[in-house]
């Protein structure tokens, strides 16, 4: 006897009740070591050809917790809500500072949120931050609770001397999702693509990631990423053009603008999105603070589709339609271009203290 098969085919996600982004905010450290440096260390060249020009580095006081409280408090400036009608904190991360102890818990005690609130620390590479999004949707959609935040924050390492070291940063940004009627982008409906692709991972123990290195473009980055785009356009009925903006993963420049082209998007359409890889690849925080970056510049009626990736393998697509309340909005807080203008230059020697490159036993 044979099991039938009851797979339906997909569907976009689509709350209940309609839901939007009723703030935002992001964080981005101060500290900035040069791609060069680090070629200079390594490979002692001059660094021509890199996939970054420099990349920001948390500093001693500064891990996912501090970054996200302050991502956190942006947002609450421009949702302008009480903390207490929260009814999730959840943060997307894949350098949490606790093994066993959840970053949701201190967030959501540092910004007032406290006590009748759900927490929660989601974990899917790069694209955890994408993924508390789309659980917020839910619990606001389905009338759970009236508002809900979504964090996606790294403090990104690479192996010394890999190519990821080039690339590895820190950042990223919260999102407070409410009903609608009250936000100032409404997000139309997301969607997402996921199989189990091994391009990279970490066990536990281990300090530092491994990659697949080819499988790292195709099957995984241009085939999730086009997967969910184009899944989310046809079900749509929408094509390029009809967004004003789009932002994709970012983990280097060449990427982005390349699954761009893929799809039907010109430079122009990625550009302030894209700016944010000026500081390097924030993981689970890339896209989300990629979305702060257009949302800082955005116009009532600007149309944005956001997709993001996570390695092992995932893509969330988003459909998201400005409304006319961001403009007064977007100076209520700092905005993401002000924190990546906000640099200090810091050595690799400087660069491998911060980070705790440097062991003794």
């Amino acid at each position: 006897m044979t099991t039938p098969n009851t797979q339906t085919s997909p569907t976009l996600l689509k709350p209940v009740k309609p839901v939007g982004i009723v703030g935002y905010g992001a964080y981005v450290p101060r500290y900035r070591i040069p791609a060069k440096e680090i070629a200079r260390v390594w490979t002692g060249s001059k660094g021509g050809g890199l996939p970054i020009k420099e990349k920001a580095v948390p500093g001693l006081d500064e891990d996912v917790i501090t970054m996200s409280i302050e991502a956190a408090r942006n947002a609450m400036l421009r949702a302008q809500i009480d903390p207490t009608e929260l009814r999730a904190v959840w943060v997307g991360s894949e350098s949490h500072p606790y093994a066993v102890k959840p970053t949701s818990t201190v967030v959501a005690e540092a910004i007032g949120a406290v006590p009748s609130t759900q927490g929660a620390d989601f974990e899917f590479a790069c694209k955890a931050g994408t993924e508390a999004m789309v659980a917020v949707m839910g619990i606001v959609g389905s009338g759970m609770g009236r508002y809900g935040m979504a964090i996606g924050m790294d403090t990104a390492q690479g192996k010394p001397g890999d190519a990821l070291e080039y690339t590895a940063a820190a950042g990223g940004a919260a999102y407070i999702l409410g009903p609608a009627e009250e936000s100032l982008a409404v997000i139309n409906s997301a969607y997402s693509y996921v199989t189990d692709t091994p391009d990279f991972w970490r066990r536990e123990y281990q300090k530092y990631p491994e990659h697949g290195m080819r499988f790292t473009g195709e099957p995984a980055y241009f085939k999730h990423i086009t997967e969910a785009a184009t899944f989310m356009m046809e079900a749509s009925g929408t094509t390029a053009k009809d967004y004003k903006w789009a932002v994709f993963h970012q983990p280097n420049t060449k990427f982005p603008q390349r699954v761009a082209s893929q799809l039907g998007f010109s430079m122009e359409q990625i550009a302030p999105g894209l700016l944010v890889t000026n500081i390097g690849n924030t993981y689970a925080g890339a896209a989300v603070i990629g979305l702060t970056a257009i949302l800082d510049i955005a116009q009532p009626g600007d149309r944005i589709l956001m997709v993001s990736f996570g390695s092992g393998a995932g893509s969330d697509a988003f459909d998201i339609l400005v409304t006319d309340k961001i403009t007064a909005r977007q100076g209520l807080a700092t905005k993401t271009q002000e924190y990546i203008a906000r640099r200090t230059e810091i050595d690799y020697a400087t660069y491998a203290r911060y980070r705790g490159k440097i062991t003794m036993k």
